[in-house]
């Protein structure tokens, strides 16, 4: 499953990375194929990663608003709780 990422020049901070995920929540958040928002390490910074059941592209892109970190899109298909836990 590929990953998607935008490059941007400078690493983006802790704060950038919590302002875009609030973006990203308030853009996708309530999105059927969306089943996970969070902050990552990305280009020598921090960024988001949308975690999606599958591709979807309105989701990348309403996504390719955000400019202040890096965003990273990833189909990780269905979460569920493991058998053992």
């Amino acid at each position: 499953m590929a990953v998607e990422r935008r490059q941007r020049k400078s690493p983006a901070s802790k704060e950038d990375a919590r302002a875009a995920k609030a973006e990203a929540a308030k853009l996708v958040g309530d999105h059927p194929a969306v089943n996970g928002i969070g902050i990552t390490r990305a280009d020598g910074g921090y960024g988001v990663k949308v975690n999606l059941l599958d591709d979807a592209d309105d989701v990348r892109a309403l996504l390719d608003r955000i400019d202040v970190a890096p965003v990273r899109v990833e189909v990780v298909g269905p979460i569920a709780k493991s058998a053992g836990l």
